[in-house]
Order: structure tokens, then C-alpha cells, then sequence
């Protein structure tokens, strides 16, 4: 039989993630998946995993765990104290909990967002092909509350696997490459300067569906309606209140404000773990 985690703490919110369900935008359904998608799948790499296997993705305060059997973890992303039974363990590497002995994944101490890999992954039932949560459609398993079960996978056979991993640090200035359109004509040329070169910092208002900016706003150049839209990740889109907001995972399929421009996706991993205050510039790509 596989084992179980029992949820001791669920934390601020922690929620099952994988690789998510890209190609239904057309159904109004989000990608969704893991945030730091590079953290992920270092984690299960770490575990002889599929890259792709689900795990836990906490937020801020990390999360507890009591396995029903002896299980093998790793905790990465960001970076976090780790306890096992009491006993302090490895960060970023694999440990072993013993059925009974609680995994206490703690609050973040540089980044936003820790994953917890079990080998043979969290057994989820897939939606649309795909074990994650999404917050905004409701797809997928709802986010862990105290007391939820959490089955496991079946754990891959044992094979030489590495000891540890180098681990990225959360960015001091997260730096967003940016593309402008497809709506960059619905602001004037002095707000698209002010895009490139305003000083902005993160919101501590940012969550899944988008990494919100404080700082300058950007002055919409047409008093127009825009019809709602296609939106896709990485979309900077500007409302009313002209403070831009970077689309992560679960953004809305649709939106009826400008977009300004697109972050590249391999710049929002990074997003991912960017706290409330990071300074962010973005950068005409």
C-alpha cells in the first residue's frame, strides 16, 4: 500500500501543483501549475520523480505534515527551517520521515513559495490532466485545510540519486523582460517610458492570479472600451487605477483591460518568489 500525509498545518495556503493543464484557454480554463515550475521539478529530480510529479506548494508560512508510513521528502523553493519530529533536517535535499514523525515545513525565510516533493508524488485525481490547484476556475483539489489526507504515489524504484542540488536565492531586484503589445497604443509615449524606467516594488497584495506593482501609474492614452480579450501568461495588464499586474498561472482567460506588454516565461519563476516590497524594473526586450 502507499502512504498518506495527514495535514497537521495547513499554513496561509498551501495547494497541490504539477506542470498544470496548458491548452484550454479556449474553455476559459487557466494553466495553473506550480509557480516556480524550475523549483518543482528540482525537487522531484532530488527524488528520482517524474520532473512533472505533484507536490505541495506552500505560501509564506510553509506547512505540517504526519505520513501514515516511512516516506522520502524534499523541501525546496524557498528557503525555509525544516523539522523532522521535532529534529531539525536538510533543506533543498532529500530526508527521511518515519511514519508517525511530523514534517514541519516552516515560514519562509528569503522567497514566498517552498514545495514539498514526496517520492512517488502527491496522488492527486487529475482534472483535465492535471492534479493542480487552480483558485480562480476551482479545478482541481481544494487548497489543504487542517486534518485534510493527502495520498502518495507509489515511490520509484531506488536508483543513485544526488545528495543535494544548488538551490537559486530570491532575487534582491527581480527584472522583468518584457515585450510591448499587443495594446502598448492604448498608452502614450510618456507612460511606456514610465514602464521602462519607473521604480516599482511588489504588492503585498499579489497572489496566484497575479504579482500586483506599486509605484507610478501608467496613464492610458484612450478613454476608449476595450471588448474583452484573450489574456496569456506573462500579460502586464493596466487597470483603471494604472498600477500595472504581471499574469501568473491562474490569471483569467479573458480581460477587458490593455495589456501593455508580455514578461518572457522564463523570467517568472523568479516572480514567483518575489516578496511584498521587491523592487522590480522592467526591461524593453
Amino acid at each position: 500500500m502507499t502512504a498518506a500525509f495527514t495535514t497537521v498545518r495547513s499554513g496561509a495556503l498551501t495547494t497541490v501543483q504539477d506542470a498544470g493543464r496548458p491548452g484550454h484557454a479556449h474553455l476559459g480554463v487557466p494553466r495553473s501549475g506550480a509557480l516556480d515550475a524550475p523549483a518543482m521539478r528540482l525537487a522531484n529530480r532530488l527524488l528520482g520523480n517524474a520532473p512533472d510529479a505533484a507536490v505541495l506548494e506552500t505560501t509564506l508560512t510553509g506547512c505540517a505534515l504526519r505520513p501514515d508510513r516511512d516516506v522520502t521528502a524534499v523541501v525546496g523553493g524557498a528557503y525555509c527551517p525544516v523539522t523532522v519530529g521535532g529534529r531539525p533536517a536538510a533543506w533543498g535535499a532529500p530526508v527521511r520521515v518515519p511514519a508517525g514523525s511530523v514534517l514541519n515545513v516552516g515560514a519562509a525565510v528569503a522567497g514566498v513559495r517552498s514545495y514539498v516533493a514526496v517520492a512517488g508524488g502527491i496522488a492527486a485525481e487529475p482534472v483535465l490532466g492535471s492534479r493542480s490547484t487552480d483558485l480562480l476556475s476551482g479545478l482541481g483539489p481544494d487548497p489543504l485545510r487542517d486534518g485534510d489526507v493527502v495520498a502518495v504515489g507509489t515511490a520509484p524504484r531506488p536508483v543513485p540519486l544526488p545528495v543535494a542540488a544548488p538551490w537559486p536565492g530570491p532575487a534582491a531586484e527581480l527584472v522583468l523582460p518584457v515585450r510591448l503589445g499587443p495594446r502598448a497604443d492604448w498608452f502614450s509615449p510618456a507612460a511606456l517610458r514610465t514602464l521602462a524606467s519607473g521604480a516599482y516594488r511588489v504588492s503585498p497584495h499579489s497572489n496566484r492570479i497575479g504579482l500586483r506593482m506599486e509605484g507610478p501609474p501608467l496613464q492610458h492614452a484612450s478613454t476608449g472600451e476595450l471588448p474583452s480579450e484573450g489574456m496569456v501568461l506573462g500579460a502586464v495588464q493596466v487597470p483603471p487605477d494604472g498600477h500595472p499586474v504581471v499574469f501568473l498561472n491562474d490569471h483569467p482567460t479573458t480581460g477587458g483591460y490593455p495589456v501593455v506588454a508580455v514578461v518572457r516565461e522564463p523570467a517568472l519563476a523568479a516572480a514567483a518568489q518575489a516578496a511584498a516590497g521587491t523592487p522590480v524594473r522592467f526591461v524593453l526586450a
